[in-house]
């Protein structure tokens, strides 16, 4: 893990959830920690809970301007793109195109904005790009409008990133991970509650079935893996459960 020591990650969606668990986990490894979230209130009481190895910043990680400041200022050598937007829990027919495609103007704008910048910039040789998807992006999700395909979108554009990388010869990494739905996030208990009702099983009922549940600081290992383990530089894409990473690709 002293391949992080002393090394610039910046998180989206740092302040909460599985975006909470990687920034914790990258301040174990002895990086330094710069997030973006819209909530001020949750960015101030995770930089006073995590000290002072974390920096923040309080804006919408969909605005391009935001990236290509960030980039150009910060110059990480590592960026996770973990920010999104939560699902309306409702079947296709239930839906409105606003309501449908929410996941398209967020989650796919958040990863388009900054995987453009970070081949235009271009980072240094040898930073990496984490894009967390979803194992909806495999599996669909018929609950949640278009949010599996705008998370398969996510692993179609880190694919389509990391070849451009390579044509370039920019020496940037890029990887996508699909963690499994889990119980252990905000976005994770509404889907669970949804998913139980249509079912007509109580919420515990449909956790059980699910397994062991994927917790923010299992995130953040299989992040830190991703990013020290060269055994997995080959794989483009890992399915993420609490057994840990399997590569997709």
């Amino acid at each position: 893990m002293d391949i992080l020591q002393g090394k610039q990650v910046l998180v989206t969606g740092g302040s909460r959830g599985f975006g909470r668990g990687i920034v914790e986990a990258m301040l174990g490894a002895g990086a330094r920690v710069h997030t973006v979230a819209r909530g001020a209130e949750a960015l101030a009481t995770l930089r006073a809970e995590l000290g002072d190895g974390v920096a923040v910043t309080a804006a919408d990680a969909a605005d391009p301007v935001v990236a290509g400041q960030l980039l150009e200022t910060v110059r990480p050598d590592v960026v996770v793109l973990n920010a999104g937007a939560s699902p309306l829990a409702r079947p296709l027919h239930q839906h409105t195109w606003e309501s449908f495609s929410r996941n398209w103007e967020v989650d796919v704008k958040v990863a388009f904005h900054w995987l453009r910048e970070a081949l235009l910039l271009p980072l240094a040789p040898g930073s990496a790009v984490v894009v967390v998807s979803s194992g909806a992006a495999l599996r669909g999700s018929p609950l949640s409008g278009g949010y599996a395909g705008a998370k398969a979108t996510l692993r179609f554009m880190a694919q389509y990133a990391a070849e451009e990388s390579r044509r370039l010869d920019l020496g940037i990494q890029i990887t996508a991970l699909l963690p499994q739905l889990s119980p252990a996030t905000d976005l994770g208990q509404l889907a669970v509650a949804a998913y139980a009702r249509r079912a007509g099983m109580t919420e515990e009922e449909y956790r059980a079935q699910l397994g062991a549940p994927l917790t923010p600081q299992l995130a953040g290992a299989a992040v830190m893996r991703v990013l020290t383990d060269p055994t997995l530089a080959a794989h483009g894409a890992f399915m993420l459960a609490a057994a840990g990473l399997k590569a997709v690709d």
